[in-house]
């Protein structure tokens, strides 16, 4: 069985006019958001053993801010194939994971990261700013993940209702 963590990235800032789309930094409440929800992997007891984020400013600063509160300690991982990613995306990434990871988190971007968590279990729910979908896979080689792999959502936690 493989945990899969996807995060979209915290509340960004819409403030600089002059910066693109993958400059964008969080705003107050994404850098009040964030560390809320690395705390709460770390209360969870589900601190991953890789995070894998999407080079976007917004995605990495949401990526490092659950870092520095969960306890994280393993394997940060920066990648373009994240930025405005499809769910094939995340999947392929995710099939080339060493199976000696359990917990894998992915922070990225809508609506990738919604369609992703509806493709691998059939649910509808939404990602919001700084959601976390924890899903169970009935997997033991992350290179067995495919699409039509039943799994279970087991939690969607959003900031504003913690």
């Amino acid at each position: 069985m493989k945990t899969l963590l996807v995060m979209r990235h915290a509340k960004s800032s819409w403030n600089h006019s002059d910066l693109t789309d993958h400059d964008r930094p969080l705003n107050n409440r994404g850098r009040g958001d964030a560390p809320r929800m690395g705390q709460l992997l770390r209360d969870e007891d589900l601190v991953p053993d890789i995070i894998i984020t999407s080079t976007a400013k917004r995605a990495v600063s949401t990526a490092k801010y659950v870092v520095e509160t969960s306890g994280f300690d393993g394997k940060f991982v920066r990648t373009e194939d994240f930025y405005l990613a499809d769910p094939e995306d995340y999947i392929a990434k995710l099939q080339r994971l060493s199976p000696k990871y359990g917990v894998v988190m992915i922070v990225g971007h809508n609506p990738g990261m919604t369609d992703l968590v509806h493709i691998l279990t059939d649910e509808p729910e939404g990602l919001t700013t700084a959601n976390i979908a924890h899903i169970e896979i009935p997997i033991d080689d992350w290179a067995d993940l495919t699409d039509d792999i039943e799994s279970e959502l087991k939690q969607i936690w959003r900031p504003r209702e913690l």
